[in-house]
């Protein structure tokens, strides 16, 4: 049975090292891509992995407090037969 735990505690550790946290850079030999349409310079590494807020909206916490009706839809016919 301790046996067993030394292989997981090794295992975990060694699952651990595979993280890099150093600085992003492109490989040898080539560049970043080219700038998008309109920007003045190209993003940096760590300003192309900052995702921008469209994509992280924020919370809405307002609760539905009364039922509405829907207004009628001029354009929602019976289909044809």
């Amino acid at each position: 049975m301790s046996m067993r735990i030394v292989i997981l505690i090794l295992a975990a550790a060694t699952l651990t090292a595979c993280g890099n946290r150093g600085e992003l850079k492109p490989e040898a030999g080539s560049s970043l891509p080219p700038p998008p349409y309109g920007a003045v310079a190209t993003p940096t590494p760590a300003e192309l992995m900052t995702p921008p807020p469209q994509t992280r909206p924020t919370r809405s916490d307002e609760v539905l407090r009364s039922s509405e009706e829907r207004r009628s839809d001029e354009f929602e016919l019976p289909p044809q037969s």
